[in-house]
């Protein structure tokens, strides 16, 4: 399943331009590869990263407990700490339901796109990917599928 290359963020870098926090990440983001729609919008103290649409719909069947293998992707949560880095940038926790692992993760919102980036291996491997806003798509939110 190639949905949410966009999210690997196994292979995302540190994100480069600074954005002032009156450019924050929230609003609807295709992702790079244009196959899933992230909200992202406040949930209490921090912002969230919800997964509104993907193509083919599908369930986190890589996800390490097995108890939440077979939950829907559509309507996941992949992060729920987006908060603000101190230097312009926003920063976070984010799930990959690509390979089931969590990631440190930096959203530099650069006006109509956000870069999603981070390094693995501590710092060893770096790179970014960069999602475009996108309008509403209530008429996807039910079956997850385009």
């Amino acid at each position: 399943m190639r949905q949410f290359g966009a999210i690997a963020i196994a292979f995302a870098g540190m994100a480069g331009t600074a954005a002032s926090a009156a450019d924050g990440p929230s609003g609807v983001w295709m992702t790079e590869e244009r196959d899933s729609k992230i909200r992202i919008a406040s949930c209490g103290r921090a912002l969230c990263a919800t997964i509104l649409w993907a193509k083919g719909g599908g369930v986190d069947d890589q996800n390490p407990d097995p108890k939440l293998r077979q939950r829907a992707i559509v309507g996941l949560d992949l992060s729920r700490d987006i908060r603000p880095d101190g230097k312009g940038g926003w920063q976070a926790s984010m799930y990959n339901p690509e390979n089931g692992r969590t990631y440190r993760t930096t959203l530099t919102p650069k006006g109509g796109e956000l870069e999603v980036g981070g390094c693995v291996l501590g710092g060893l491997i770096c790179g970014s990917e960069t999602w475009r806003r996108s309008g509403d798509i209530a008429g996807h939110l039910p079956s997850g599928r385009d």
